[in-house]
């Protein structure tokens, strides 16, 4: 309490406090919160998910049992299915972050490192040698994409260019999830399940994924040449210039 004089008298006040938010405010803040969460919690349950169908395909190998396969393959269509729905539930509740922007190409490392060996080891399995060489080949494109444009990133953000994904990363995602789910379908599952994918769909497939890796490089190369040119200028180049 504070006495202060008023008319003559003294009265009693309350001391002034900061702002405080409103029932209301408050609401809402911790909405936004549980949603920045949950988009986070999405991206990385990409993790778990693939880890899964890696313990399943690792431990019995070609020949997995059909409930065990149903179960590996959910975990990688689940994985891929994580990687649409981030993204989409970050732009319509608006809590799109650099932490995400980050988290969501990582988490996507963690999945081409653990399905494309897995993959080549089960191509060699059935005695696909050929296939098993094409895979290896398609997983190193892969990854040299990625790091390329993680390389890209790091010099773009000294000079305050954004790391989003665009179009063509986007676009590769659409192609490259769906196309490693159907690679595993064709090597791994049981004739009972009765569809039984052709070899020309699957290396149809495979040659998208490696063109659009291809288109991928030249358009984020394209996009950081800006901060790969100023870092490409030699030291002390632009005072010699002047």
């Amino acid at each position: 309490m504070i006495i202060k004089q008023r008319c003559g008298q003294p009265v009693l006040t309350q001391p002034a406090r900061g702002p405080r938010l409103c029932g209301n405010s408050m609401s809402v803040w911790f909405s936004q919160r549980r949603k920045f969460y949950f988009v986070q919690c999405l991206t990385l349950a990409r993790i778990p998910l693939i880890l899964l169908f890696l313990a399943v395909t690792v431990y019995f190998g070609a020949d997995t049992p059909e409930p065990w396969f149903a179960l590996a393959f959910t975990g990688m269509i689940l994985s891929a299915v994580t990687d649409l729905l981030d993204g989409y539930f970050a732009r319509r509740f608006k809590v799109t972050s650099n932490l995400g922007s980050y988290a969501d190409p990582m988490t996507d490392k963690v999945f081409y490192l653990t399905t494309f060996p897995t993959l080549v080891y089960l191509a060699s399995c059935r005695d696909q040698h050929g296939h098993a060489r094409l895979l290896v080949l398609l997983a190193i494109m892969f990854l040299l994409r990625d790091q390329w444009v993680s390389f890209l990133r790091s010099l773009g953000a000294l000079h305050g260019l954004s790391a989003r994904a665009n179009w063509s990363g986007k676009a590769r995602t659409v192609i490259s999830f769906p196309m490693i789910c159907l690679i595993y379908y064709y090597l791994a599952a049981p004739v009972t399940w009765g569809v039984q994918l052709p070899a020309q769909l699957i290396y149809l497939v495979e040659m998208a994924g490696v063109l659009i890796n291809l288109i991928s490089i030249v358009v984020y190369s394209g996009f950081y040449w800006p901060a790969l040119r100023a870092e490409l200028r030699v030291p002390g180049e632009e005072n010699s210039d002047t």
